[in-house]
């Protein structure tokens, strides 16, 4: 009888990897590991605009929660990992829309709520843009003002929502007129975090100017004073100034129609007096009338997934048939920048459907004054891991 040994026999030894097997099964990693708290957890996101100075400022650099407000599942799932619209450093699509997914919500920890920090995604394309999926178009920040089912109206810059005046932030910023014949330059407005000295994604980023008029007297222009961007803290210590004659608040009177207004085609509106007009909601229904068409027909042929719709100022047809009244199918928000008089917000081009919300924004990790300075003045220690709120 033969007797074998248990385990005598030696198991084949792998292979050992090479240094640039190694390398790449590390980045493969590491990609699928990023994508994944990306996708599930935390975004980092960089503040291009001063559409929130002072809350957020040009410069910073924040982590938005995806968790708070529920996560989306992906709608175009052929896309280069850690990409958004375009291959880096080109403008190469880094996706492909062939497939187009049905796309969900999970739970989250909340709802949006009034006054929330929320990253989303631009609802209408921007000029010069190809009309990108909803996952993948333009990444905004604004402040919730109005959430579904909310009558809101702004009234002489102050905003009211279902009637009661709802506080601006705390850090908010307006345009204001300073009177004053003395002649100021950019040492004095820095003194007051007044600058203008860098231009943002927007173009240039102008916090102050100065405003001559005509004097028949000297038959030339003359300094009359400036126009400034700044908190109501800030014009609170510029009034303590003894040459400062006066300050008044650039606010565009009530019944002056802007252009550019979101609804503006039917209403009397601008930047600083807007509505009323209650935000849809999901199995709201609306009458049709010329009104509700100038401010929910963009809603009805574009983001509630109709087809075949046909919107003119005074009908609405879907699939051939004109309708008589409209129920919306998903929530909508209304968004406002914190920097009141340089944002283009919901004011300018309507509501935020739900399912363009990304996350809530949680706190600023880092933040770059882009202002030429030294190395160590480059960073704004005072902002670093600060509390979004």
């Amino acid at each position: 009888m033969r007797k074998f040994k248990i385990g005598s026999e030696k198991k084949p030894t792998r292979p050992k990897k090479s240094p640039l097997r190694e390398w790449l099964d590390s980045m493969l990693f590491a990609v699928v590991a990023a994508t994944l708290i990306r996708f599930l957890t935390f975004e980092a996101y960089a503040i291009p605009t001063p559409s929130m100075e002072k809350s957020l400022m040009v410069g910073d650099f924040l982590f938005v929660s995806k968790l708070h407000y529920g996560i989306r599942t992906p709608k175009t799932p052929l896309q280069i990992p850690l990409t958004h619209q375009t291959i880096w450093g080109t403008q190469i699509p880094s996706y492909l829309d062939w497939i187009q997914l049905p796309q969900y919500r999970l739970p989250g920890f909340t709802s949006v709520k009034n006054g929330d920090v929320v990253v989303f995604n631009f609802p209408p394309p921007k000029p010069g843009e190809p009309d990108h999926p909803v996952d993948l178009r333009t990444n905004l920040i604004k402040r919730c003002i109005g959430i579904p089912g909310d009558k809101l109206e702004v009234r002489q810059e102050m905003v009211y929502i279902n009637g009661k005046a709802f506080p601006a932030p705390v850090r908010a910023q307006s345009s204001y007129f300073i009177r004053t014949t003395e002649v100021l330059n950019d040492r004095f407005f820095r003194k007051y975090d007044i600058v203008n000295d860098f231009a943002s994604a927007e173009g240039p980023f102008i916090n102050w100017q100065p405003v001559e008029e005509y004097s028949e007297a000297a038959k030339s222009s003359v300094l009359v004073g400036y126009q400034v961007t700044a908190s109501p803290e800030t014009i609170a210590r510029l009034k303590e100034l003894d040459w400062v004659k006066s300050i008044e608040p650039l606010t565009e009177p009530a019944g002056q129609r802007t252009q550019g207004i979101y609804g503006g085609a039917a209403f009397p509106w601008n930047r600083d007096n807007f509505g009323p007009v209650t935000i849809p909601k999901e199995g709201m229904t609306v009458p049709i009338n010329p009104q509700t068409i100038a401010v929910y027909g963009p809603i009805i042929s574009r983001y509630d997934g109709n087809e075949n719709v046909e919107v003119t100022p005074t009908s609405v047809r879907i699939d051939g048939k004109t309708i008589s009244s409209y129920t919306f199918k998903q929530d909508y928000y209304f968004m406002m920048g914190d920097n009141r008089h340089n944002s283009d917000d919901s004011r300018y081009w309507g509501f935020v459907p739900k399912d363009h919300i990304v996350g809530k924004a949680v706190f600023v990790w880092m933040s770059i004054d882009p202002t030429p300075a030294t190395a160590w003045a480059k960073i704004r220690w005072n902002r670093l891991f600060r509390l979004i709120e």
